[in-house]
């Protein structure tokens, strides 16, 4: 076995406990401006549609969004909380990213690559005015949200069936109800998404959010509460959007299903690919930086002495 050299073991930079504690600090500060509100509602047995969303469905825990990690190759001295997670490895009195685990994750790396990439590549499309919100409640009669809706059962049903339905996203697809499915412009499983992911979808830009805590920890943590704050704006717009009545959580709707609430959601959805580009080129930067450490190549391409 070809051992990897030392450039791919220990960190190109260490931190000391003056200068990475702040750090630390100020993103927990940041991060406890959503999860402090949200664990107290927790404890009261309140749910909030766009808050809850992020932390359930996206399935990160408050205290692993507070958690801050330095990113691979970045060494942290003095960091017992840091040594004790079991993606640390520590030498010497400093606690790194275990950058053996690298390897393990180049597939999904790649792929990651190739959805980013075919995104920013791919033209935007403006044209599907949040309705499928509407699609996953169509001729139900058990909406995914404990919430009333705006227009009631038989309106609601009318919106879907007045608009064509143009949804591009695998995973808000898979949520139609069956009657709703055949009327979507495309049928999209898991094996389209390549191929149909594209940058002024919501929920594609939502996304990105689990795209980056993803890369954790070998990425710093801030481009994940970026990816954070992003998703809980576009969640807003989502649920504003929805068929359902989300006043009582101090929400104004976006009527989409009258011209003036489809120029609205229009203009907010060009608002949000714009803010959410920057981001999916960081990611990609992000992606491409870890699949080119040596820990994630071939040994023949991470050792030099083998091209001697």
């Amino acid at each position: 076995m070809v051992e990897l050299p030392d450039l791919a073991t220990r960190p190109s930079t260490v931190l000391g406990p003056a200068q990475w504690r702040p750090r630390a600090a100020a993103h927990r500060e940041r991060a406890r401006t959503w999860t402090a509100a949200h664990l107290a509602r927790r404890e009261r047995h309140e749910p909030h549609p766009v808050v809850d969303f992020l932390f359930e469905y996206y399935n990160l825990s408050p205290g692993q969004l507070e958690r801050w990690h330095p990113g691979l190759d970045v060494g942290l001295a003095d960091a017992p909380e840091h040594a004790a997670l079991g993606a640390y490895v520590t030498r010497d009195g400093v606690s790194t990213v275990d950058a053996g685990r690298l390897a393990s994750r180049v597939r999904g790396l790649r792929w990651t690559r190739s959805l980013l990439a075919a995104t920013l590549d791919r033209p935007a499309r403006y044209g599907c005015f949040g309705l499928h919100e509407w699609a996953m409640v169509y001729r139900s009669d058990q909406p995914r949200h404990d919430l009333p809706l705006r227009l009631g059962r038989s309106g609601t049903d009318a919106v879907v069936e007045a608009h064509p339905l143009t949804c591009t996203h695998v995973d808000a697809f898979r949520f139609f109800t069956p009657a709703a499915e055949p009327r979507n412009a495309w049928q999209l499983g898991r094996e389209h998404q390549l191929a149909h992911e594209q940058p002024g979808c919501l929920h594609a830009n939502m996304d990105l959010y689990r795209i980056a805590f993803r890369l954790l920890p070998f990425v710093e943590s801030t481009v994940v509460l970026d990816a954070f704050e992003l998703a809980l704006e576009i969640r807003t717009v989502d649920m504003q959007a929805s068929p359902y009545d989300v006043g009582a959580y101090g929400l104004e709707p976006i009527p989409v299903e009258a011209p003036d609430g489809r120029a609205e959601y229009v203009r907010r959805q060009r608002d949000l690919a714009a803010r959410a580009e920057p981001l999916r080129r960081a990611l990609l930067d992000e992606v491409d930086r870890l699949l080119a450490h040596p820990a994630a190549l071939p040994p023949e391409q991470s050792d030099p002495r083998r091209s001697q």
